[in-house]
């Protein structure tokens, strides 16, 4: 199966950035945003938009949505220089009468698109009361969507997909230095541009914004990168926030290897709760009646998948070991069917592929048909290849990337085998660039999610020490879901409101039975496959 851990998006990521020296700030140039009409979308793209209940009120807040642009310099230190434009919407506030400012709002990545965020973030309707005395900001970072944009050449290296069973140290090595090609050859194709793809840079574009809205501060709402966001931006410019909230909080001292350590420990750890819950249904699922027993048999399962990998005629990839650690590394709304395609792998004779199994891998992108011509960047994959290498300092050797990789796979018997190998950033051609988080202005909130994998919870606490704040901790597992979840939304309202807000929420509930959801790979909510 692919399992290529290409930097892209998902999800969200974070990193040390650029800074630019205090002298350029005398300097700043006018900020101006030019309001012009917004895109016309095709019922095809609207189809791939938003879920067929939800399309009216999704039009209905398209109808009331402002879209503009500004022009801001690509490199910040040279304000007279080549200029960029960074595309922007407005929702404004219901009650105008008693409006508060703006909320500027990103989704994550880096690469993550905002533009139409104040839509979908009112769509889904938990945090509607936001929009009330708050106008909404979305935007696209510079290097995504409708703002200027560049695209990697797409060099041969290799199908990024893992071979049939574990991965060899020669397998391992060619993927490495095709990789290594491929960050070369993307660095270097447009290395002005690519340089200035920095959360610095884009703090810095966002700053432009506040002051072409006319705000003398503006309020931030974040999920993942869009942390990383948050307190750069606020650390570059203390005086002007005024509240701001940051969900599923990114790691703080950012390099590829923390990054994925980081994130291949919180794995294991709540696929540790996962055992736990299957075994209180061994009657349902036949793992084991201990959460002992339950690991000690996937760990079984999956080593015997490697050694003896299944190819059924009616799926478009043949399974091994890796499959059977994905099954282990899903949110617990999914739990129920992970525990269906664990059982099904256990209990598989074939020819056919078992129905669970089946449904979770879904068609091969081959067979989707595909997107209308005007659907919406969802996220920029050069965006997020730049962000990550421009502020990742390890860009380690492949003997260091494999001896890391080993380790991960020996520390995680469970989920470790969902891990890919992979090169990081070696290769990138362009300098590391940092900045020093400061403590900053304003009210800032923490939300850290005390089980999730993508932001493990000990990134919160250890951005807390840096740059302070308040902790706001979410029970549950899932990345970004405090504005899903209407209790989690409700103090996130409140907080912008008034200023305060309790010690957390319940977040995601725990599925109390195994009934499980119908959701196929890709879909929201669904089955994961990275």
């Amino acid at each position: 199966m692919n399992r290529s851990i290409a930097l892209t998006m998902a999800g969200v990521m974070a990193a040390l950035v650029a800074a630019t020296p205090p002298a350029a700030a005398a300097a700043r140039p006018r900020s101006t945003i030019s309001w012009q009409p917004c895109p016309a979308y095709s019922d095809e793209a609207l189809d791939m938009m938003v879920p067929p209940d939800l399309r009216d009120r999704f039009e209905q807040l398209l109808g009331r949505l402002e879209c503009g642009t500004i022009s801001v310099p690509l490199d910040h230190t040279k304000p007279r220089g080549r200029k960029i434009t960074v595309a922007l919407t407005r929702l404004r506030a219901a009650d105008q009468a008693h409006r508060l400012g703006s909320i500027a709002l990103n989704p994550g990545g880096p690469g993550g698109s905002g533009y139409l965020m104040p839509v979908q973030l009112l769509t889904q309707g938990a945090a509607d009361g936001l929009n009330d005395r708050y106008d909404l900001i979305g935007f696209d970072p510079r290097g995504v969507g409708y703002s200027t944009t560049t695209d990697c050449p797409d060099p041969d290296a290799g199908d990024g997909s893992d071979p049939i069973g574990p991965l060899t140290k020669s397998q391992a090595r060619a993927r490495y230095a095709a990789e290594v090609r491929a960050n070369a050859a993307c660095g270097r194709s447009d290395p002005a541009f690519l340089a200035r793809l920095t959360t610095a840079d884009v703090a810095r574009d966002l700053d432009l914004i506040r002051a072409g809205l006319g705000e003398r501060k503006l309020g931030f709402l974040g999920v993942s990168w869009g942390t990383w966001l948050g307190v750069v931006y606020r650390s570059l410019f203390p005086t002007s926030v005024s509240r701001m909230f940051l969900d599923s909080v990114a790691i703080p001292d950012f390099s590829v290897v923390a990054f994925e350590d980081g994130r291949a420990a919180a794995a294991e750890r709540n696929a540790r709760r996962m055992t736990a819950w299957l075994a209180e249904r061994d009657d349902r699922y036949r793992l084991g009646s201990t959460a002992q027993q339950v690991s000690a048999t996937i760990v079984a399962l999956r080593a015997d998948y490697d050694a003896n990998p299944r190819a059924f005629p009616d799926l478009p990839i043949t399974l091994d070991g890796s499959f059977v650690a994905v099954a282990t590394i899903q949110d617990a709304p999914v739990w129920p069917l992970a525990g269906q395609v664990l059982q099904e792998l256990r209990e598989a004779t074939g020819p056919a592929a078992p129905p669970t199994v089946k449904e979770v891998i879904g068609e091969p992108p081959s067979s989707q048909p595909e997107p209308p011509a005007d659907l919406p960047e969802r996220g920029n994959r050069t965006m997020n290849r730049a962000a990550f290498c421009n502020e990742d300092p390890s860009r380690l050797g492949f003997d260091a990337a494999w001896a890391a990789y080993q380790r991960r796979l020996a520390d995680n018997p469970l989920t470790g085998r969902a891990l890919g190998f992979s090169a990081g950033c070696a290769g990138w051609p362009l300098p590391v660039q940092t900045v020093d988080l400061e403590r900053g202005g304003g009210s800032l909130v923490l939300s850290g999610h005390r089980w999730e994998t993508p932001s493990p919870y000990e990134w919160t606490w250890q951005t807390k020490a840096i740059v302070g704040g308040r902790v706001y901790t979410v029970d549950d597992d899932v990345h970004g879901s405090v504005l899903q979840e209407p209790d989690c939304a409700a103090d996130v309202v409140g907080y912008f409101g008034t200023g305060r807000i309790d010690g957390g929420c319940a977040g995601v509930p725990v599925p109390a039975d195994a009934a499980r959801t119908t959701a196929a790979a890709g879909t929201p909510g669904g089955f994961r496959i990275p």
